[in-house]
């Protein structure tokens, strides 16, 4: 169903050191670095299909986080869920919401962990346990 996310960041080089050490828990490489016709810097990171992409925003306003919006990524357990959420704080990421930890929902068991990233998007680790 999904072809690419992309978000927007104000200062696109630690955009690179946040998702360069977080995405790298998922198995994702080095980013295509891209300028989009404006001139504005890009970084493609694609993984097992999908791609995840961090631009500098190309109308020229200052990048912003959607309130209610949230990216998940898919991790294989819940150590790979509190992988990531470690990897994210300490590469400058802000916990969010309940500590990592098992959630049962109407949706099923799942462990999950927030983070924003240093530009405020929400980001989610989810691990699906049924």
């Amino acid at each position: 169903m999904f072809s690419h996310v992309m978000i927007g960041s104000n200062d696109i080089e630690r955009s690179k050191q946040f998702y360069d050490a977080v995405l790298a828990t998922l198995g994702a490489g080095e980013p295509l670095h891209n300028k989009a016709n404006s001139g504005h810097a890009r970084l493609f990171y694609r993984h097992d299909g999908s791609i995840f992409c961090v631009s500098e925003p190309i109308n020229g306003e200052e990048a912003t986080f959607a309130n209610g919006g949230t990216i998940a990524f898919k991790c294989s357990s819940p150590e790979h869920v509190q992988q990531f959420y470690d990897t994210a704080v300490a590469h400058g990421g802000d916990a969010c919401e309940d500590p990592p930890g098992q959630r049962d929902t109407s949706l099923g068991a799942m462990y999950l962990a927030y983070v924003r990233d240093p530009d405020g998007n929400k980001l989610c680790a989810i691990h699906r346990t049924e």
